[in-house]
């Protein structure tokens, strides 16, 4: 004898077989999981791995009489007693943890989402609390993904973001990792523009390129032919030759075949970035520019 818990649709049937509480059915067949028997679980949260987490469905506490074919999450037998009918205000509680929960396999409380660790989420798989959106681990978030607090965006990692992706605090751009940023990806602090690494700026600076300053902007480098051509050279030893063919090598090396066999106008417009010096090329990329003529 083995007691466990069973969900019915709301007239009492499962699989088109119908249940009454308080009478026992049998089989004379051995029960076979998935196949022949009347199925059950061991813990009432399982059964909502079958049925959907819905309180017009029944929710029965049995007991199992006959042979029993176990499982991991659930089992059957060929003999099977309908207890009692348990109301859905006690299901919540057996599902849940946690205390006034309304959700499903919460272990806080009062969530009304499902699977938070922490208190008072109305979104799924938070661990803070206060949460209504999913997966947060920081506290008072209403995006996904947050690991820091008061977050209202995506994936932000620090404090009072409304943008996404931050790792800063107070943003409402997207992938700053400084401060109180409007803009996106900047690394200082309260900046209006874009990849700006200074503080209170509101226009957008020229860039060092080759130690050097220049006339540039870090999205005119972007938007050049330049950082176009160079964003298709190998970046692991995994190398796609000009035949299509991968080959492993060490990455200098594969760049400098990837160089030589560039047509000479691509090779000329990377020689023409704004003060443009071979020898801190060929240091950071491993290209020596003076060979593929």
């Amino acid at each position: 004898m083995k007691k466990g818990f069973k969900v019915f649709n709301p007239d009492w049937t499962c699989n088109g077989f119908q249940y009454e509480v308080g009478k026992t059915f049998e089989m004379k067949e051995s029960p076979k999981l998935c196949n022949i028997g009347f199925h059950f679980c061991k813990a009432a949260v399982d059964c909502f791995n079958y049925y959907g987490f819905n309180s017009d469905n029944k929710v029965a506490e049995i007991i199992a009489h006959g042979e029993i074919a176990m499982g991991d999450d659930k089992s059957c037998t060929n003999k099977i007693e309908i207890v009692r009918e348990i109301p859905w205000s006690e299901v919540l509680e057996i599902v849940n943890f946690g205390k006034s929960n309304t959700g499903y396999r919460n272990t806080g409380h009062s969530n009304t989402g499902c699977s938070n660790t922490g208190h008072s989420n109305t979104g799924c798989s938070n661990t803070g609390y206060r949460n209504t959106g999913h997966r947060n681990t920081g506290d008072r978030n209403t995006g996904h993904r947050n690991t820091g607090d008061s977050n209202t965006g995506y994936r932000n990692t620090g404090y009072r973001n409304t943008g996404h992706s931050n790792t800063g605090d107070r943003n409402t751009g997207h992938s700053n990792t400084g401060c109180s940023n409007t803009g996106h990806r900047n690394t200082g602090d309260w900046n209006l523009t874009d990849n700006e690494t200074g503080c209170f700026c509101s226009e957008q600076h020229k860039i060092r390129i080759f130690d050097i300053e220049s006339e540039m902007s870090i999205n005119e480098w972007r938007n050049s032919s330049a950082y176009g051509i160079l964003y298709f050279a190998p970046y692991s030893a995994d190398y796609l030759n000009k035949n299509g063919i991968v080959i492993k090598t060490k990455l200098n090396k594969a760049r400098q075949e990837w160089w030589n066999n560039l047509p000479q106008n691509k090779r000329q417009a990377i020689k023409n970035i704004p003060n443009f010096n071979a020898t801190k090329f060929k240091k950071i990329t491993g290209i020596d520019v003076r060979e593929g003529k």
